[in-house]
């Protein structure tokens, strides 16, 4: 499909910069089968589900993935020898490895190594982590080999690493204390992911009660998202566009849960596209969910058919981007296009820390 059928005017100020005060306050843009369109609040939804539904959660846990740096060649001190580089880490290859955006990409070459932290002097756990550029990839990607590895490696990224805020916050102003908070789920576990799964940003402990309550079940998978979520799509084409991967996880006694779920007339609730990109790689042509653990570029555009997922709680996307694409596949195109023009006009608070949807699935 041409790309520019997902294109849409955004007005700036739609931009959320920091999230609704309490959590569950956000306003919720209901969106039916039919097209029609209610507006609620996050802190509605125990109400908006059934008995017997099950709501599944990302519980990733943002790193501070962005890294700032020096980049330094053997033998040279000044000049072209010395250049600043900011990467943002995206995936996770070994203990020692990472993949990661560099920018500016093109001061970089294999074999350069690039002193994150302190510019001068220093251990490496006393504010300097040293890597090698190991591979160059495309679109300013690159594999990075550090001289740390496993939990101490981990224990220097958070020590000098920033919240990776999305370019469309960053730009605006610096990440700070407050967004070490923000920017993670109340149930962040599995440390991984560079991006948050924003969906789960608008839930609390106690609106999370109220779903036991309310006899609606609860499930918890594992996607770690990459920085690969903010890229923009370059090509006219869907067709053309390449997805990275990022690394997933569903265990066999949580599969069996929503199989069951299903059996018994539950409608399974993915909260994130995060979520449902997983459960959709995890199930098969049967619509039956199985443990899954590995990578996952699932690319999922209008046509796609969707084998597990009945509804999808999601904030609102960039206009021409991977996640737009994908809820217009779920929705409809032209159900999805009238539902961001209203909230356009109607003041909805846009992005990651902005307000969210409930969709029901196109049938």
């Amino acid at each position: 499909m041409r790309v520019d059928l997902f294109d849409f005017d955004l007005p700036e100020e739609r931009i959320a910069l920091r999230p609704a005060v309490p959590r569950e306050a956000a306003r919720l843009l209901c969106v039916a089968a039919s097209g029609s369109l209610a507006d609620r609040t996050v802190g509605d939804l125990p109400g908006l589900c059934r008995p017997g539904d099950v709501l599944v959660f990302n519980d990733t846990r943002v790193i501070p993935a962005r890294l700032s740096g020096i980049r330094r060649r053997e033998g040279v001190t000044t000049g072209d020898g010395v250049a600043r580089i900011e990467a943002t880490l995206h995936m996770r290859l070994d203990p020692d490895r990472w993949k990661a955006f560099l920018r500016p990409a093109k001061r970089v070459k294999a074999g350069d190594r690039i002193v994150f932290g302190a510019e001068e002097g220093g251990a490496c756990l006393m504010g300097r982590l040293v890597a090698e550029v190991e591979e160059r990839g495309e679109a300013g990607e690159a594999t990075l080999r550090f001289e740390l590895a496993g939990p101490v490696l981990d224990e220097a990224i958070a020590a000098i690493g920033h919240i990776p805020l999305p370019p469309y916050i960053a730009s605006k102003r610096p990440d700070d204390e407050a967004d070490r908070r923000d920017y993670q789920t109340i149930f962040a576990k599995n440390s991984g992911a560079v991006a948050a799964p924003t969906a789960g940003l608008h839930f609390t402990p106690e609106l999370m009660q109220r779903f036991e309550a309310g006899g609606v079940g609860v499930e918890f998978l594992t996607l770690h998202v990459g920085a690969g979520t903010f890229l923009p799509v370059k090509a006219e084409d869907t067709a053309e566009h390449r997805m990275h991967a990022e690394i997933g996880h569903v265990d066999a006694a949580t599969a069996e849960r929503l199989n069951e779920a299903r059996r018994r007339g539950g409608r399974i609730v993915a909260v994130g596209t995060t979520s449902l990109r997983l459960l959709e790689s995890a199930a098969g042509g049967d619509g039956v969910i199985r443990p899954f653990a590995g990578a996952t570029d699932i690319f999922i555009t209008p046509g796609y058919r969707f084998r597990a997922v009945d509804r999808l709680v999601t904030n609102f996307h960039l206009p021409r981007s991977t996640l737009f694409m994908l809820v217009s596949a779920f929705s409809g195109l032209d159900t999805m296009r009238s539902a961001y023009a209203h909230a356009v006009a109607t003041g909805y608070r846009f992005y990651s820390y902005g307000d969210a949807c409930l969709l029901d699935r196109a049938t």
